[in-house]
């Protein structure tokens, strides 16, 4: 185990400098990165070596996954359940439910399938807030200035125009859904929407509710969508493959209906994948503030059927993630406690990076200190101090989930310290998209975390919860859009397709000498993972 200054040494080092100092940097923040980085480690990448991104680097983890084969392998679909609409879409998150009531709002039949319930998601998980240029002060240009230069230059310009251009149509999208934000005062009629300092942000940017502003918006998105008559849910029902036509375009979809133990085919003129990311894959063995449904699934199943996928490599490790006790290690702590003024302070009582430079930075520097046993070591888990005393006695009401989670770790933070340590958060890369959310494969859209390029190789807080808003809502429309074309041209349901692209997979796989007894997608994490029934009887 790494060496590390004992808790109580610690904490009496702390409370030795009452105002401490920010350490010079003896280290550029390019150099920081490339030494402590996760992304930057010697087992962090791999070549993928078959599909439409051969050749580019990825994590050797989530690798063997896309190359995997496919979960319905051997299984029957003859006597599967059947059913078609117009727009499929795939993920019961923030970009999904998005998705789904922009499609139906725009007159598009829409199925909603979830793989757990409506709301579990990344998205209820979501802590510190929402950006979106909206004072006078600011500007959308500003906005993704500080984007671009967070993503180290890496994202895609158009991407990330319209999201900042978005922003402030989503936020009054919001408030129409009845949505809640933090006001300066409350209590007066006509309250101004409070900014708060993100990192790596010119500007006060990020709108919030309270420190659970993930959980806000899904309530509102959640009571939306249930309300919507176009929109049909199929709640615990995962996809396991995506269905194509002949010319390999997206036909809809394969379910699994969890409850009943039995397929279900989908057939749809557009599908929108919005299924998240990959943190319960566990990367570098770090800790994840994910939930449990977050492995990878439409990643495997749109890179099969033929979407090409960019910065595989570069992932989020939010800095300050529970590190004690154990049992909560990798919980997140919102960004939002530093920029309330919490301190990141090492095992002798020093401060050592910026505590609002962006997250990558940050994470690094952490990481540095715990390398240098200058971290702090209690009952066998390592990480550093946030020191949140600065935060005030309003702290419960300020930021609840905050003092929720403080409590579980039995801890008073307005008098203690809390440990935390890096914690896997974020996927930058994904799938390819245009502007509208469409990929290389006509029928086949996605939104949300499993795309890649809008924010580059490192993400700002409080661009995720817009990302999925903006980009959901553009691709239900572009898929109510297409869809209703393809109405027009015919009458009739849309084609049945079938899953010809898992042979052509199946060659790949058999050509490049891969492992094909390893299937995917996972669906479930670890020892959790689902074992497919074959069906035994008629659906009641």
């Amino acid at each position: 185990m790494t060496s590390a200054i004992p808790y109580l040494q610690a904490l009496s080092n702390l409370h030795a400098h009452a105002q401490p100092a920010l350490r010079p940097a003896d280290l550029s923040r390019s150099a920081l990165l490339a030494q402590y980085h996760p992304d930057n480690a010697d087992n962090a990448s791999t070549l993928l070596q078959i599909g439409p991104s051969r050749g580019q680097p990825c994590h050797p983890r989530l690798a063997a996954l896309l190359q995997s084969n496919a979960l319905i392998d051997g299984f029957d679909l003859a006597g599967a359940e059947q059913r078609s609409t117009e727009v499929l879409v795939i993920g019961g998150g923030g970009a999904g439910a998005a998705a789904a009531l922009t499609a139906a709002r725009s007159g598009a039949e829409v199925i909603l399938a979830s793989k757990l319930r409506l709301g579990d998601s990344n998205t209820v998980m979501a802590e510190g807030g929402i950006q979106a240029a909206l004072a006078a002060n600011d500007s959308p240009q500003q906005h993704f200035d500080d984007a671009m230069r967070g993503g180290h230059q890496a994202a895609n310009a158009q991407l990330l125009a319209q999201m900042a251009s978005d922003a402030p149509g989503v936020i009054r999208w919001l408030i129409e859904l009845g949505m809640h934000f933090d006001l300066e005062d409350p209590f007066t009629d006509g309250g101004k929407l409070r900014y708060k300092q993100a990192g790596g942000c010119s500007q006060p940017r990020i709108l919030c509710y309270r420190d659970y502003t993930g959980l806000e918006m899904m309530r509102v998105l959640r009571e939306t969508v249930e309300l919507e008559p176009a929109i049909t849910q199929l709640n615990r029902c995962p996809v396991v493959e995506l269905l194509s036509h002949e010319d390999g375009s997206c036909a809809g979809a394969v379910l699994y209906d969890l409850e009943y133990q039995r397929f279900i085919v989908v057939s749809a003129r557009q599908t929108i994948l919005a299924t998240g990311g990959c943190g319960r894959l566990h990367l570098q063995d770090f800790p994840t503030s994910n939930h449990y449904g977050a492995t990878a699934d439409g990643l495997v199943l749109a890179y099969r059927i033929g979407a090409g996928l960019r910065d595989m490599d570069a992932f989020q490790y939010h800095p300050t993630g529970v590190a004690w006790p154990q049992r909560l290690r990798g919980g997140l702590i919102s960004e939002a406690a530093r920029s309330g003024g919490a301190l990141l302070v090492n095992g002798l009582g020093e401060r050592f990076v910026e505590e609002l430079a962006p997250r990558d930075v940050v994470t690094a520097a952490i990481l540095r200190e715990c390398a240098a046993g200058r971290g702090i070591e209690r009952n066998g888990q390592i990480g550093v101090f946030l020191d949140t005393r600065q935060l005030g006695a309003d702290l419960a009401s300020r930021l609840p989930a905050l003092q929720h989670l403080a409590d579980k770790c039995g801890i008073d933070p307005s008098r203690e310290p809390m440990l935390i340590y890096p914690t896997l958060h974020y996927q930058n890369g994904g799938v390819i998209i245009d502007g509208n959310g469409q990929t290389a494969v006509p029928g086949l859209l996605c939104a949300g975390e499993i795309t890649g390029g809008i924010h580059g190789r490192n993400r700002l807080m409080g661009n995720a919860l817009l990302d999925i808003l903006a980009f959901g809502r553009r691709a239900g429309r572009q898929a109510a859009r297409l869809a209703q074309a393809a109405r027009h041209k015919s009458t009739l349901p849309p084609q049945r397709g079938g899953i010809e692209h898992v042979y052509r997979w199946q060659r790949q796989l058999a050509l490049a000498g891969l492992d094909s007894s390893q299937q995917a997608p996972l669906l479930y994490p670890g020892d959790a993972r689902l074992k497919l029934q074959r069906p035994t009887g008629p659906r009641v």
